[in-house]
């Protein structure tokens, strides 16, 4: 479909409440009076005339862009690649602090030291002429195996003026998906910090295409003067800006179409999928998304998430458009608290996991202060609720008397706050809004869609949803009977969540056969998401098609692999791991096997060795199968995300006729959750306590 609707018409009805718009043509499809108006709904999303093969419209777009899919921004229309982006903002804020790091050369911390945006232009310049000189063609895909510091956007700022391919490599995804990603993407040239030169170094085999290896920080006299693998050179990011400033090459520009970097993520079966973005994807998906957003060049924003993730990456090309301020953090969140208050960002974005436990150390600390300070918070905390559900301006009474204390822990200036990679629970978002104030917000997104599928409007005050479609993308539910999930429901329609527009990535690296698995001929990206639409025009998600899952802090699982895992212990016949976006960490149900608990029961002269049921419930045996079960993970080099922390033993088989297989003898995951829902919900209360318990231990300490 074109992503034009018809621009000669323009939307007079946004100032009129639910008004139909008039039947005809639009695109070239013929509106029909009783399926095709075309309906505002109140405000927030769109629902478009298109008629879908099976007959029914719920083709949804923003409010703010309707009648056209938004792939650049507004006032910058030239700009159409990262390189353009960085350009545009070099004119503008040439001379405003752009880049700041606490860290000095021999590690020591001390007040944030800046780069501005021409000195950062200048630096990425020299490191891009650097690399061509050292032979990087043009094309070639560049590795960033280091966490956040300036030299970590200095360096994708190189590869995009002189169309260079970033290619980010973490930890999290453990040394043999390094070793394999390198491989896959045939990068000549990686850049590294020295604690992951020698890692590294071990990923290069003698037919690696590595030639370059650009060590980041540390002390020049400490790089190795003679690589240790032959045919591998070795400089330090001082040195090789040295290098180029001594003879500067002109920029060589991409095109919007042109892949800008390659997002390795986890696949299903462990090895990892490059899923490839164009600058195009990533300006229209920013420039879509920051609509929303009123960021401004006097903004500092906190640099803390993984640069190796879409959502950081997309968050510093907005502060970046906008001429915001980017202060980097020390490189441990334990000690995130305190660079917080020494550069008190106006902005702050967060995981679900983070706010999590900044909600669970409040909330612990008004209980134990007890007394007058428990009352007058609760009291601050009712009348700031009723104004804001009400539409009203909450008194800066009570800010001053209770919540400026609150907002000191985060520095005392942010106005607002982003959370994403995971879903944030209502009651957390809600807090989180009466106590810091300013702007708290929630968005859905995807590496494939280069970040931002849908976000929650800054006006609007509900919870429990994600939002509306990003101008820069259109969605739609498709029904998954299977599932009992379909547009007829009667609350509301539910299906899978499927997105189209410029945000859509290429597809995946080298692997058509997955890519055409999540985008389908029409251009619709799968996302194996279900949703469901709230009056007003909301999405929400509410369950998960694919067996896999992401975890609170955004890393995805394939259960079956673990279940395979576990299942060898001989102490287990079968397993079911389950993890949801809710928590942070696995636990397993496990079909244990009668002879090997009993005969373990008996060596221990337990009174329950023939008793199976009994077995079951002791907290000693369950000690022993899970301490079995975390052997065989680490034989198996499972992640440590991957390790269930709980587990319940039970004496009953899962089988076809209990409606908990299929005929195939695979898990009925969504039956097996209902199933062993009272168990599910008993471990995550035990670890929940268990980390409440270390929490208060430490605040002790």
């Amino acid at each position: 479909m074109d992503t034009d609707l018809s621009a000669h018409r323009r939307l007079e009805v946004l100032d009129a409440h639910l008004r139909p718009l008039p039947t005809g043509e639009i695109s070239g499809l013929s509106l029909q009076p009783t399926m095709g108006e075309f309906w505002i709904k109140d405000g927030y999303s769109v629902v478009l005339p298109e008629k879908l093969s099976d007959g029914k419209w719920n083709v949804y777009r923003s409010a703010r862009s309707p009648l056209q899919l938004v792939e650049r921004f507004s006032d910058y229309p030239d700009v159409r690649t990262l390189h353009d982006n960085f350009q545009n903002a070099i004119n503008r804020f040439q001379d405003l602090k752009y880049l700041g790091t606490r860290i000095r050369e021999d590690g020591s911390t001390a007040e944030y030291k800046w780069m501005t945006y021409g000195e950062v232009g200048a630096a990425r310049a020299a490191i891009g002429s650097g690399l061509i000189q050292h032979g990087i063609g043009m094309g070639s895909c560049i590795g960033l195996y280091f966490i956040n510091r300036p030299e970590w956007i200095i360096t994708e700022h190189a590869c995009s003026s002189y169309s260079f391919i970033s290619v980010p490599l973490y930890d999290t995804l453990g040394p043999d998906a390094v070793k394999y990603i390198i491989g896959h993407a045939e990068m000549p040239c990686v850049f590294c910090t020295p604690d992951k030169l020698q890692t590294l170094l071990n990923c290069i085999t003698e037919n690696c295409s590595v030639r370059l290896v650009v060590v980041v920080g540390g002390n020049d006299l400490l790089v190795p003067l003679l690589p240790s693998k032959p045919g591998v050179q070795i400089v330090s990011f001082s040195r090789l800006e040295a290098q180029g400033r001594s003879n500067l090459k002109p920029f060589v520009p991409p095109q919007a179409d042109d892949v800008a970097t390659i997002c390795y993520t986890s696949g299903t079966t462990g090895t990892p999928k490059g899923a490839v973005l164009s600058h195009g994807n990533l300006i229209a998906n920013v420039a879509g998304s920051s609509l929303n957003y009123p960021i401004m060049p006097t903004d500092i924003y906190i640099s803390y998430l993984p640069l190796a993730h879409i959502y950081e990456r997309v968050n510093v090309l907005g502060m970046t458009a906008k001429g915001a301020a980017l202060g980097f953090y020390q490189g441990d969140v334990m000690k995130l608290m305190d660079d917080m208050a020494v550069l008190r960002p106006t902005i702050f974005p967060s995981v679900p996991r983070l706010y999590n436990r900044i909600y669970d150390g409040i909330t612990s600390a008004v209980r134990t202060s007890g007394g007058l300070k428990e009352r007058l918070f609760n009291v601050a905390y009712k009348a700031k609720k009723q104004a804001i559900e009400s539409g009203k301006t909450p008194s800066p009474l009570w800010d001053r008397l209770v919540f400026n204390k609150i907002q000191a822990r985060l520095g005392g200036r942010v106005r607002m706050m982003f959370s994403g990679a995971s879903p944030l629970s209502p009651d957390v978002l809600d807090f989180l809004r009466i106590c810091f104030g300013g702007i708290i917000t929630e968005g859905y997104g995807m590496t494939e869609t280069a970040c931002v599928i849908s976000t929650c409007d800054i006006q609007d005050y509900t919870s429990g949803h994600v939002g509306a479609p990003n101008p820069a993308c259109e969605v739609k539910l498709v029904d998954v009977p299977e599932m009992n999930y379909t547009s007829e429901d009667k609350s509301s329609p539910r299906g899978e969540i499927c997105v189209r527009g410029p945000i859509i990535f290429k597809g995946y690296y080298k692997d058509e056969v997955q890519t055409k698995e999540i985008i389908d001929e029409e251009g619709w990206l799968h996302t194996g998401d279900i949703g469901a639409w709230l009056p007003g025009g909301r999405l929400k998600i509410i369950d998960r098609k694919k067996n896999i899952f992401k975890l609170a802090q955004g890393e995805y699982i394939a259960p079956e692999k673990i279940e395979n895992v576990y299942s060898r212990s001989k102490y287990i016949s079968q397993c079911f791991v389950y993890g949801d976006s809710f928590n942070s960490s696995l636990v397993a149900i496990a079909v244990v096997e009668p002879e090997e608990v009993s005969k373990w029961a008996k060596s221990r002269g337990s009174k329950y060795s023939n008793d199976l049921e009994q077995l079951c419930k002791d907290a000693e045996m369950r000690a022993v199968v899970l301490a079995d079960m975390d052997s065989l993970g680490h034989e198996a080099k499972l992640r440590g995300f991957e390790f269930a922390k709980a587990v319940t033993l039970v004496p009953e088989p899962l089988t076809v006729e209990s409606g908990l297989l299929t005929p195939t003898l695979k898990v009925k995951r969504p039956q097996a959750k209902a199933h062993f829902a009272k168990d599910i919900e008993a471990m995550y209360a035990e670890l929940a306590a268990k980390e409440q318990q270390h929490h208060n231990h430490r605040s002790l300490l």
